[in-house]
Order: C-alpha cells, then structure tokens, then sequence
C-alpha cells in the first residue's frame, strides 16, 4: 500500500510539473513574461509555502500542489548539466585559454570584493568573523544556471558582455569546492591538520580533472566514432549522457561542481566531428530540465519567513545587489576597459545563486548560521534569482542609452563563438564531395561539411578539412553549423529526396544564399529548381553529353560543332524536364518577356559549366 501511494504521489507530481510547463509557462509568456520569471512563478505558486500550505485546510488543492519538491532535484540538476555541457560544445580549448584573464582576473576581483563587501555588513549584524565570511561567501557567487539562459535568450552569449559575464562564472563554479571545504573546517577535528585537508582537496580537483581530459583526449572520438558507424541515435544518445553525467561525477567526487564536469566534458567533445548533432539532440531535453530546476528555485521561497520580515529582507537585497553591482562593474571595467560591458556584466551578476541554498543549509547544520539567519539568507537569495531576468532588462537598457557599441572589440575576448562569416557550407562528403572541397580549399576558400556517415566524416577531419557529423536536411543543423553566415550552399548528397528537403530547408532559412545542388536527372533538377535552387548540375545528363561530346571528337568533328551540338542537346533536354519550359513553347504569347530572358540567362549558365 505504502508503495501504491508513493506511486500515485510520484504521478501526481509529474502531472503538475508537466502542468506547469506546457500550459502556466506558455501563459506567463503570453503575458510577455520571460520564461524563467514563469517556471519560477509556477514554482511558487505549485510549491510547499503555497497551495501546498493550504492542502491541509483544503484538502483538494493537494492534487495541484508538489508533494516532494526533494524528489524533483536530481532531475532539475540534470537541466543545469545540460545547459553548461551545450555550453561547453561552442567553446574551444582556445577561446578557453583566450579568456584566462576574464576568468582569473575579472571572476577574482568580482568574487572577492563581492564576499568582502557582503561580509562587511553581516559583520554589522553579527560581529562573528566566521559568521561574516560565510554570509560573504554564499551570497558572492551568481546563478551560472539563470544567468547563462538569459544570455542565450537576449542573444548576448556570443557578445563581449557574454564572455565576460561567461569568465566570471567559470571562476565562481571553481570557487565552489574552497568555499564547501571552508565550511566543514569549521567543524574540523582538532588533529587534522588544516594544511593537509587544502592540499588533499587541491590534489583531488587536479586528479579529477586531469582524468577527464586524458579520458577525452584519447577515448572519447574514438569510442563515438565506434557508436556511429554501428548506427543508430539513440546508442549515440546514450553514449552522450553517459559523457556527460560521467564527468560530472568525477568533479563531483572531488568536491568540484558538477556543473564544471559538464562544461569540461562539452568542451572535449566539442572538438570532435559530433559536435552539431549532439547540440541539436539534447536541446529539447535541455529545456524541459531547466525548466524544472527554475520551478524549485521557486519551490523553495520561504514565503511565510519573507512575510515576517519583509523589511529585513528588503534591505538585505539592496545591499546585496549595490555591493555586486559595484563589485562585477569595477570587475568587468578593469580587465575589458569597455563601461558598456562591464555595466551589463555587473546587472546580470548581481543577484545571487543556487549556491547560497547549499552554503546556508551547510552552515545551519553545523551551527554556525542560527535557523532564522539561515531563512533570511535563504529568502534574499531566492529573490534575488528572481529578478535576475529584470536586472538584466534594466542594464542592457541602461548600456543602450549610451550611443557607443557595445560590441567593442575587447582584448582576449573578442572572437565570436560561432563560425565566421563567408564560409561555404557543403553537405554531402562523398567523392563528389571531396572533389569539390579539394577544389574549393585549395583557392583559399573555408568550407565546412556536413554528412550522415561518421566514417566519411572523418576521413574529411584528417584532411584537415572541418567537417562535422549531421543530419543537413534537420534546419537546427543547418543552423548550429553557421548557414546564418554562409556565403553559400552546395549539396552533392546522392540521394534526390533528401536533396530536395535539403533545398527547401535552407532556402525557407536563407531566402538570399546562393544555393548549388547536385541533381539526378533533368526531372529532378527541374523540382530542385522549383525548391529553391539556384545552379542544379544531373549527373545523368551530363555524363551522357560528356561521353556524347568526346565521341564526337573522336569521329572527326571540330570543336566548334561539337560545342554547338552539346549546347543544342542541353537546352532541349532541360527545356523537356522544365514545365515552364514547355508552357513557353506551347504557348509563347502568353509568357513575358522577362520569364524567358531569364530561363534563356539560365540555360547560358548551364552552358558554361
């Protein structure tokens, strides 16, 4: 029976949740609200100091109220994993290391003014110096998770601000592990040495990361690549979560975030040819999970302590937002010179993190923090998390008054993470393929390829060409591979269907792109004309008047005639495939002008190839 009813609890939660999701979340956007404030606001509403505080006065609202928030947390946390593993495959070891400074220099200054200031005033209310520092310290660092979704959704991550803010929180994640060891020193036993605890947790961290990149260095594309070319996504996906949640769990034992296991885990895969196709795979989980972690964000506002002490904790959030402020600003100012993108960092940091609920609930457990500290820490923090989307409003707005760009180059930060611009995408890497890139690259053009087969796809890499495993027909691929900035697109994939979703599908994208494709015959060149195609070659036509053409030579024909007949033979047999064609022949005075001099233009084109 016991069983029974864990069961139903367990579906009635998933019921509510999946509530929240599909139809609250959708609402509050409806109200233009961003997504965050709604999962939040869901979260509130749905959790234990809400509707579920009067289940029991009420008995019905048991049934549209969360049960066990708890239950919900592994799950909520595998949305952060996946926001920072996606992440994690747009960097680069090289844009890493671009970014030291930012890290180590701006995420220092921001996190240790921030702990300085916070604890300065705790101090005030409690002249306890381990009392300060842990109020410094779990208020200091920001919410990685919200933050970084908010910089995806103003399209600010591949900007400046969005690095900049990006370095700090990397420093603020590696910070996590001192501040917890910090924590349970307090309660250390008189004869452990307090040298030796730091060293063991440093010589842990190294270890647990080390393992990680030699794991990904030398496994990690070679084992995918094995998963490939068995076939099938969902090993690749398996195999994919299994990366993901294993790196988390190496940092994780070493008392490092779990979220700085994902983001080192995507950034190893991010160097293979897997990148794209595990992007788009994991994004629709991604969402759906993050969704949930937002939700018990909101789940664990305290609203009868807020009520009690409403004016505590509002004077506990001003200070807190004007120490941070002040803080990331003099930060982000420091190490970019740029006041436009150190204004917006220190808006979207300025509230706090997740993180305070664990330092909080550390510290109260070992006494330090008294339980009605602990609430009021609490209850500034989360709603804090809660206007961190209209902080952000409020300093992107702020940063526009001021007529100077804010896309400034800033040193060390400047490069985009995705592709540049005049790139020539090509989808399809068989031998068509790979003439026609040999071709391109050697005349300086960049060409990134896309295919469905692992094995030609690395072959390509060790060529040094860049070439990535996926799908060109799924418009998600076409976009996470850079058809946004592609000068054009070429697909020599012989397979006619696919070809022709592949023409609509980025002409539905890229109204203005130059698009070359690969036909099969003159039929099929017409359609892939009729999607979208701007140049369409029929390997059978031509092939036919290739062979045509050099029998002619051979049985004494000038070059001359030669040319003339194959020109002849071309237009009739493109002309035959081409309704519009035959319409102009059937009926002449019914077509302008202009339609013909544009299919004359066109056949012109096909002549000279």
């Amino acid at each position: 029976m016991a069983a029974g009813h864990g069961q139903e609890i367990l579906i009635k939660d998933t019921l509510v949740f999946l509530f929240a999701a599909g139809v609250a979340v959708p609402f509050f956007r409806f109200l233009k609200l961003p997504a965050i404030v709604g999962f939040m606001l869901s979260g509130i509403a749905l959790g234990p100091f809400a509707l579920g505080a009067l289940s029991d006065e009420f008995p019905i609202l048991e049934f549209i109220s969360i049960s066990d928030p708890g239950a919900a947390a592994p799950f909520a946390e595998l949305g952060v994993l996946f926001l920072l593993f996606l992440l994690g495959l747009e960097f680069s070891f090289e844009k890493l290391w671009g970014l030291r400074k930012i890290v180590f220099g701006a995420g220092g200054i921001q996190a240790g003014l921030s702990a300085v200031g916070i604890a300065g005033f705790a101090w005030l209310l409690n002249p306890d110096p381990i009392f300060a520092i842990i109020c410094g310290l779990a208020l200091a660092l920001s919410s990685t998770a919200i933050v970084m979704q908010l910089l995806v959704e103003n399209k600010d991550a591949t900007r400046p601000v969005g690095q900049t803010t990006f370095g700090i929180l990397l420093f603020q994640d590696i910070l996590v592990a001192p501040i917890l060891i910090f924590v349970g020193l307090v309660d250390i036993e008189a004869g452990e040495s307090l040298t030796g605890v730091l060293l063991g947790a440093l010589i842990q961290g190294v270890i647990a990361i080390a393992v990680i990149f030699l794991i990904g260095r030398f496994v990690l594309r070679r084992v995918f690549r094995m998963v490939a070319a068995a076939g099938g996504r969902d090993f690749m996906m398996a195999l994919t979560l299994l990366t993901l949640v294993g790196a988390s769990a190496i940092t994780a034992s070493a008392d490092l975030s779990l979220a700085l296991g994902a983001f080192l885990a995507g950034l190893l895969l991010g160097e293979t040819e897997f990148k794209h196709q595990t992007e788009v795979d994991l994004e629709p989980f991604k969402g759906i999970l993050l969704g949930l972690f937002f939700m018990t964000v909101g789940m664990g506002l305290d609203l009868p302590a807020i009520i009690a002490r409403p004016d505590m904790i509002a004077i506990g959030i001003l200070l807190l937002l004007t120490v941070k402020l002040a803080a990331g600003y003099l930060a982000a100012r420091l190490m970019t010179g740029n006041k436009q993108i150190a204004l917006e960092t220190a808006f979207y940091l300025a509230p706090a993190g997740e993180f305070a609920f664990v330092v909080t609930a550390a510290a109260s457990a070992t006494g330090i923090l008294p339980p009605n500290i602990a609430a009021l820490l609490t209850a500034v923090a989360g709603i804090s998390m809660f206007i961190t989307p209209g902080m952000a409003n409020l300093g992107r707005y702020l940063s526009r008054r001021n007529k100077v760009a804010v896309q400034t180059p800033v040193s060390e930060v400047d490069e985009d993470f995705s592709l540049k611009s005049g790139h020539i995408l090509l989808a399809g890497f068989g031998r068509v393929g790979t003439v026609l890139a040999r071709v391109l690259t050697s005349e300086g053009a960049e060409v990134v390829a896309l295919d469905r087969n692992p094995k030609l796809v690395s072959n390509a890499r060790q060529t040094g060409l860049r070439a990535y495993l996926g799908d060109a027909s799924r418009p998600e691929i076409l976009i996470s591979a850079g058809l946004d900035g592609a000068a054009a697109f070429i697909v020599t994939v012989d397979n006619p269907a696919i070809v022709e979703t592949m023409v609509k599908s980025v002409r539905s994208l890229r109204p203005d792109i130059p698009i070359l494709a690969r036909a099969h015959d003159s039929g099929h060149a017409a359609a892939l004309e009729a999607a979208g195609a701007d140049y369409v070659v029929p390997e059978v036509v031509e092939t036919g008047l290739q062979l045509a053409g050099q029998a002619l030579y051979r049985f004494g024909y000038d070059t001359e005639t030669v040319r003339t007949l194959i020109a002849t033979e071309r237009d009739e047999e493109y002309h035959s495939a081409d309704p519009e064609a035959e319409s102009e022949k059937k009926d002449p005075e019914q077509n302008s002008g202009s339609s013909k001099a544009t299919r004359e233009d066109q056949i012109r084109n096909r002549q000279n190839l």
